[in-house]
């Protein structure tokens, strides 16, 4: 392996951090120095050790040593990652890190929040709202939906009332009670149960629902009342009486629960996450008729600044909140009687507009103008999430630290990325370190210094193969960056296929979409490209889906957040159809970047079906047969093969007085989370906890001899996931990384065709030569008959699909409208399009544009 033998010139720096030995994760005790005061770039094939080095070492041992500073109780209010491994970090300062992460599981948390806009905002109508005559002044937390002396009584600071109505309950109502027509009652025994109550009551539960007298619907439903009654299950009204009146004992005495009192029940008591969610379809939710949705109870909502209560102004772009507060800030707004009247009020508007104006400039120059204050944070991506975090710290004014990023650029098109340069540009000027960890090769190419790790991922990962100014990198022969970055390897040219028909949608009307017509070609891989906040996503990953789904009859199961509850809101009113294309579309799959699984059970393995047949293979070996061990028995979930003492998990938690709680490897098992008789079978040498311990490309060579087995780990390699543990476990995933587990688990079965494929930036996450690799699979399901669609801002995607489709001009209001439609070609040449510039210099560097 080539080896950087570049010294770094000490004088261009005001000087350097150096790492000795460090050997987290997959590291090879490796030796560093980089310089400080200077935007330095991790880059790195997926997998080859950028984060372990940047997060893992550099960032956890900056907070190891401020931690060390503060009392042991306050410790426990922090996440505290692992202590790294290496020998030594020296002249390392104070870290931050702003690394990809969901929005936060709670609606409660918003915009406002993330940014602490929504402080500014209450502070600023408490002490200079105008109030109403004669009404007390009120405290800042009165303006807050999260607060008792905030929220509406009515919604409790939610915006919306949920409501448990006939219609909700009872949605087709030609069936009888016997035939489940209150389907929101249990579908097992307990519904029985409850429709046996109702013939000894004397109902009639043969009639369709309809022709029941509404008295008797109104008391099935909404009665609050609970009769304990004698239970003949199998017997009629008439049997039931006969036998009272016999005496004949019951079977059981059961008591009645009307169905509304059933859901209200049982959703605020289940701790089942699959309770909640079956009976929420069965709750209408509306707008809080006391609030409209503003969240604030009456007295805070009469408060107003600029004509407007603060609901009102939540609801306002921020570029257009920057516009409203300019004239405050620079005080032309202020001047008036009722300022001179009131000095002191005239003074606290203007100090707390400029602030806001500050705050507002930085988050509109990073391209988020089109956010709203009110906007939730579920409903943001890690990049939206990221930005908002930057533009928090670019405020702060902070000197001397090191921010480490993680992919700053995910999500963004790159009008944007430029904005987000700036951005960085101002925080190193501002006396700070900049520490990324990136993939964008504009980014890349930005750098004062770039820390190239590799060669491959995984084991075959963890080297420095170069460490200083970005020219220099040019000379590393084993660097795959370098072979994007200067542009030595280019992709063949793509020749655009002919549409197999077309997939067409009119009125389409949803966020900033306004009575927009579409057409995707079939057959064809298709890419949706434009600023961020144009549409694309409402387009493709909201009205595309919810279309096609009900059209085949599909009910969309995507996973609520966890903790939404009665938080989550109500989807947008859709607007738009399908007017032709469908009848070639017998399938849907979203490939999104969902977690594939919450908890550490979860992993690579599972997920895909890989592990039935690891399982199935460990069964058939002469042991286990001897034995009778099944395949369940090597499952680490069930308890004939697990450890029992930390029930198949592999750690076991201890707490610590005043610290937080830590998990220690199980000290039964060691970690290998199976019992010694399980682990005394081996296949070919090893057990089943070696099996799990394996990356994907060392057991593409240990099952090199079973078809079935061998197949999954191709494709799990072919999108350039070699490099991942069979047994990582989902949570310790990135988004980019579930989403291809996704992909490869469709793609083993990619023989059917006639397949609607959508992919929510697929790219996330991934080095050029990974994209590539994906490339390869999209090509694939487009050859074997189905029809791609993806949502993708990276050009070397949008180079190789068949038809492109622009949307903008610009974000939010100022977007919503199809800006160019054609080949890569076609587009690259469109005049109004914020993506043609970056596509026609993709396609002139690699000579597919004349």
């Amino acid at each position: 392996m080539q080896q950087n033998t570049w010294k770094p010139p000490h004088k261009e720096f005001s000087g350097f951090l150096r790492v000795r030995g460090a050997r987290e994760h997959n590291l090879k005790n490796i030796d560093l120095e980089i310089p400080r005061d200077a935007l330095v770039v991790f880059t790195g094939v997926s997998g080859s050790g950028k984060s372990s080095l940047a997060f893992g070492t550099l960032y956890a041992e900056a907070q190891r040593r401020y931690l060390e500073s503060v009392s042991p109780y306050a410790r426990r209010l922090f996440h505290q990652m692992s202590v790294p491994e290496v020998d030594e970090i020296t002249g390392l300062p104070p870290a931050v890190a702003l690394q990809q992460q969901r929005g936060l599981a709670t609606t409660r948390s918003s915009v406002g929040s993330v940014t602490t806009l929504s402080n500014l905002i209450r502070m600023l109508y408490s002490r200079a709202g105008d109030y109403p005559a004669g009404q007390p002044h009120l405290e800042a937390e009165a303006f807050s939906p999260n607060t008792p002396a905030g929220a509406c009584p009515s919604c409790h600071g939610l915006g919306r009332i949920y409501e448990v109505t006939e219609r909700s309950m009872v949605p087709d109502d030609s069936l009888t009670i016997r035939e489940r027509a209150v389907a929101a009652w249990p579908v097992a025994w307990h519904g029985q149960n409850l429709r046996d109550i109702l013939i000894t009551l004397g109902y009639d539960v043969d009639r369709p629902w309809r022709d029941l007298p509404k008295k008797d619907r109104d008391w099935i439903l909404f009665t609050e009342e609970q009769p304990v009654v004698p239970v003949y299950p199998g017997f009629s009204h008439e049997e039931v009486k006969r036998a009272i009146r016999q005496n004949v004992a019951p079977a059981y005495k059961g008591t009645f629960s009307g169905a509304k009192r059933y859901v209200l029940h049982n959703f605020s008591n289940t701790e089942s996450a699959a309770m909640k969610k079956r009976l929420q379809q069965f709750m209408e939710s509306a707008e809080c008729p006391l609030c409209q949705g503003k969240r604030l109870r009456r007295e805070s909502l009469s408060v107003k600044f600029a004509g407007m209560d603060i609901g009102e102004i939540s609801r306002l772009p921020l570029h257009k909140l920057s516009a409203l507060m300019q004239p405050f800030a620079d005080g032309t707004a202020l001047r008036g009687k009722r300022q001179q009247a009131h000095p002191e009020r005239e003074l606290v508007a203007q100090r707390i507009a400029a602030d806001l104006v500050g705050r507002l400039d930085v988050l509109l120059e990073l391209g988020l103008g089109y956010l709203l204050l009110e906007r939730s944070t579920p409903t943001l991506s890690p990049g939206e999430l990221q930005r908002l975090r930057l533009a928090t710290q670019v405020r702060s004014n902070l000197f001397g630290v090191v921010y480490v990023l993680d992919e700053p650029s995910a999500g963004l098109h790159p009008a944007d990325t430029e904005a987000l340069l700036s951005a960085l540009e101002k925080l190193k000027a501002a006396g700070n370190s900049l520490f990324v960890v990136e993939h964008d090769l504009d980014v890349i190419q930005h750098a004062d210094w770039l820390v190239d790790v590799g060669p491959d991922a995984g084991e075959y990962g963890g080297h420095i193969l170069y460490s200083g100014p970005p020219p220099g990198l040019a000379a590393i022969a084993d660097s795959k960056t370098a072979q994007y970055l200067f542009a030595t390897k280019v992709p063949p040219p793509h020749q655009p296929r002919t549409p197999a028909g077309w997939l067409e949608l009119a009125g389409v009307t949803r966020n900033n979409l306004h009575q927009l017509d579409a057409a995707f070609p079939l057959g064809c891989l298709t890419t949706v490209t434009g600023i961020s906040g144009s549409g694309k996503s409402s387009l493709v990953s909201q009205v595309l889906i919810e279309l096609a789904s009900t059209h085949l009859g599909m009910e969309l199961t995507a996973e609520a957040e966890e903790g939404e509850g009665l938080e989550h809101t109500a989807p947008v009113t859709l607007g738009g159809r399908i007017t032709g294309g469908m009848e070639h579309i017998k399938r849907l799959v979203q490939v999104d970047q969902k977690p594939i699984g919450r908890t550490p059970r979860s992993n690579l393995a599972t997920y895909t079906g890989l592990f039935d047949q690891v399982r199935k293979r460990f069964a058939e070996t002469k042991t286990a047969k001897a034995r009778r061990y099944d395949a369940g028995r090597f499952s680490f979930n069930v308890a004939k093969g697990r450890c029992e003492t930390c029930q198949g998990e592999g750690f076991v938690m201890v707490e610590l007085l005043f610290l937080p709680s830590v998990y220690a490897p199980c000290p039964t098992c060691h970690g290998a989370r199976y019992n010694a008789k399980t682990l005394e079978i081996t296949c070919n040498g090893k057990n089943i906890a070696e099996v799990l311990e394996m990356t994907v490309d060392t057991a593409y060579e240990f099952f090199a001899d079973d078809p079935k087995i061998h197949r999954s780990l191709t494709v799990l390699r072919e999108v350039g996931l070699g490099y991942l543990r069979l047994g990582q476990p989902a949570t310790q995933l990135s988004g980019g990384e579930a989403q291809r587990i996704k992909l490869a688990t469709e793609l083993q079965r990619i023989g059917r065709g006639d397949t609607l494929y959508i992919l929510d930036e697929p790219t996330t996450g991934l080095h050029p030569s990974d994209t590539e690799k994906l490339v390869t699979q999209l090509d694939s399901l487009v050859e074997a008959g189905n029809t791609v669609i993806v949502v993708e801002h990276e050009m070397r995607v949008v180079a190789a699909s068949d038809w492109v489709i622009d949307i903008g001009p610009g974000a939010g209001e100022a977007g919503g409208k199809i800006v160019a439609t054609g080949t890569p070609a076609t587009v690259a040449k469109a005049a109004g399009s914020r993506t043609a510039p970056y596509l026609a210099k993709f396609l002139e560097q690699t000579g597919q544009l004349s």
